[in-house]
């Protein structure tokens, strides 16, 4: 079982919410005033992260995530539930929704890439993402954090936002880390675009206006598939964090509208 918490009260719709790579539970957080107003809000750790064992996982992973989610998701007696995952945390949420299709109300995905369409893709995706796992085991977790976040996608990032939010992430543990950071690489996942196609709830998907890649993505995926796409101007790849308030205004207004 992973580690949970729960804000709100029970008689609410419930809100499951899986973050991304190098964060825990508590990064939903600053929304949780706001949104366990109007839902039952299950905030997970995703293995090795947080309060979450640190577990040895076959390469995918993802399935095997899912049904630790699934599992936890059992022992606290929830039966149905909108879905929300943040990067990492969404593309587990396409393989939880795969596996909890009947129990699914909605499912919410913030700045999630659906999958690589070609094996070249993902075979060079896999040989970029072993390079970070190298770089795991060589590095001390600070110098880790330094380079991760000057990535492109968080060029958005201030100076001291860069600064809080390695301060915040410097709890992790690489040698966790590395459990899970290979077996859930973009490099092995199946492209899910189709997924919209398949189950007939809503489909949001949340992206920042000044995350270029992950806008054209968002946008190429609703040209195919029946996706509501919410754009944020003025954020970037971690919309939740840098637009907060807009983000929980949005998120509630459609997941509480008759026929959304």
């Amino acid at each position: 079982m992973l580690a949970s918490r729960c804000y709100g009260q029970p008689t609410n719709p419930c809100l499951v919410l899986l973050h991304g790579l190098l964060g825990d539970k508590q990064d939903w957080q600053d929304l949780m005033p706001r949104l366990s107003q109007h839902f039952y809000c299950v905030c997970i750790d995703l293995p090795s992260h947080g309060d979450s064992p640190s577990l040895a996982l076959p390469s995918p992973g993802f399935m095997q995530v899912a049904s630790l989610i699934r599992r936890t998701l059992t022992a606290l007696n929830i039966e149905t539930f909108h879905l929300l995952g943040y990067s990492l945390g969404g593309r587990i949420a396409l393989h939880l929704a795969q596996l909890m299709a009947q129990q699914i109300l909605s499912v919410n995905l913030e700045s999630c890439h659906p999958g690589l369409t070609s094996q070249a893709l993902r075979e060079q995706r896999l040989h970029c993402d072993k390079q970070w796992h190298e770089r795991m085991l060589q590095m001390s977790l600070s110098e880790f954090l330094n380079l991760w976040y000057r990535q492109a996608v968080f060029s958005d990032l201030s100076d001291s936002e860069r600064a809080q939010l390695i301060q915040r992430r410097s709890r992790n543990k690489l040698a966790a880390l590395q459990q899970i950071y290979l077996p859930t690489s973009l490099g092995l996942q199946q492209d899910l675009s189709c997924l919209p196609h398949q189950l007939g709830v809503p489909w949001h998907y949340y992206v920042g206006g000044q995350d270029d890649k992950f806008s054209a993505l968002a946008t190429a995926w609703q040209q195919r598939a029946p996706l509501y796409l919410h754009r944020f101007e003025h954020g970037g790849h971690n919309i939740h964090l840098s637009c907060c308030e807009a983000f929980c205004t949005t998120l509630i207004e459609q997941l509480t509208t008759p026929d959304t």
